[in-house]
């Protein structure tokens, strides 16, 4: 899997705050895969802490965050869930 891009689908970005990350679905090479943003990906992107604007933070950055998603699609595309973690923002 070599996908450039994933395309995020904006119906399924959920902040799961107690376990610090922001949930969604996205599509690659046309098939739908779950993501899992750890918050710190967030804080790196903005300066700033998501606490409460996580969601916000993610429509902020999603284009930055769609291309981390395939970074991260493409180190492991058998996980249920791929987890971007600042690793993949290289």
């Amino acid at each position: 899997m070599a996908e450039d891009r994933v395309t995020i689908d904006l119906n399924t970005v959920l902040d799961d705050a107690d376990a610090r990350l922001v949930e969604f679905d996205g599509d690659a090479g046309g098939e739908t895969f779950s993501f899992a943003l750890q918050y710190d990906v967030l804080e790196a992107l903005s300066g700033d802490t998501p606490d409460d604007e996580a969601v916000q933070l993610f429509h902020r950055h999603i284009d930055e965050i769609a291309d981390f998603a395939a970074t991260a699609l493409a180190r492991d595309p058998d996980q249920a869930v791929v987890t971007i973690s600042e690793n993949d923002m290289e």
